[in-house]
């Protein structure tokens, strides 16, 4: 038990560490293929941010821990918004007045709504993960698409700012050691949380939805916590839309296809009940400010509810099992 406590401290720590190496690695070799910095920030680095819950949950579902890889994708989304948004906004209050949200918050709300039925039957097959698959692929034609308006300028100079410097070679020697190392510290991170859910007698599910879900959610809480004190308050809040709207069609697509799962119906009452649930709050807040054009704002009292939320579920979780 020690050393798998170890070990998982150890393998969340490099995991979190890594990948900001390995997001700026591919983000900074997109930039030198010609790809625009707003097109970069919504495929690239979203995609990048979730790079350790997707190579945790394909870890897990070649050594037959698919309850790993689906607590993680979903328990990772109620992490973003409870926690990484929650804390944020603890920190600095998010004004919400990007009109860049006009697309991503309809392709939340349907994935989201997709996922959700693919869920409903209690299991994971082969065909809903090439399902997903299907729909990250749409997903990603649609923000090639898009097209910022002259009102995005602001934004798009954010943007600019975020995005690293970096040559061809460096960047594919940053990709590559961080592709590396994020790959040993996810296979060090499953075992170690398997090995601790046997020991305890709970299901893989519990682990993945709480201890794995918060480690690999600590890259977008540093993203979003950077992002918002230096002012990108669009960033902050388009990080974590954006990492949901990829966990639940990238991640969520890896058990499917290598090991289809079956679960208990709890998973969709509880777990997935409470992550529409955030989402749909998070839709309501970003949606009201947009049709509005007031300015509204995800604030401390906003966040400390989000936060209380988490806790609560935490909780529920920890009783339960």
């Amino acid at each position: 038990m020690l050393l798998a406590s170890i070990s998982i401290i150890l393998g969340t720590a490099i995991l979190v560490w890594r990948a900001d190496k390995f997001v700026a690695g591919s983000a900074s070799l997109a930039r030198n293929m010609g790809m625009s910095p707003l097109l970069i920030g919504l495929t690239v680095v979203s995609l990048g941010t979730s790079a350790p819950e997707l190579l945790v949950s394909t870890t897990a579902a070649l050594v037959g821990a698919s309850g790993i890889a689906i607590g993680n994708a979903i328990g990772s989304n109620i992490a973003n918004i409870g926690l990484v948004l929650g804390i944020t906004a603890l920190i600095v209050p998010l004004p919400i007045r990007s009109k860049l949200l006009r697309k991503e918050l309809p392709i939340l709300a349907v994935v989201t709504l997709l996922s959700g039925s693919l869920l409903f039957d209690a299991s994971l097959s082969r065909i809903d993960g090439i399902l997903l698959i299907v729909a990250l692929v749409v997903t990603l034609y649609l923000f090639a698409k898009y097209q910022p308006s002259v009102g995005d300028s602001a934004l798009l100079v954010d943007e600019e700012e975020e995005l690293p410097h970096r040559s061809t070679k460096a960047s594919l020697f940053w990709f590559g050691v961080g592709l590396i190392l994020l790959i040993a510290s996810s296979r060090l991170l499953v075992w170690a949380a398997t090995f601790i859910a046997q020991q305890l007698g709970v299901s893989d599910l519990i682990i993945g939805l709480t201890i794995i879900a918060i480690g690999t959610s600590l890259p977008e809480l540093a993203a979003s916590i950077a992002s918002a004190l230096k002012g990108h308050h669009d960033i902050a809040i388009g990080n974590v839309i954006g990492s949901n709207i990829f966990n639940l069609l990238a991640v969520m697509s890896v058990p499917a296809l290598i090991s289809p799962y079956r679960f208990d119906q709890t998973l969709i009452w509880r777990d997935y009940g409470l992550m529409f649930l955030l989402t749909g709050v998070l839709i309501l807040f970003c949606y009201s400010s947009i049709r509005s054009n007031k300015k509204i704002q995800i604030g401390r009292g906003k966040g400390s509810l989000f936060v209380i939320a988490y806790v609560g579920y935490l909780t529920l979780l920890f009783i339960q099992s």
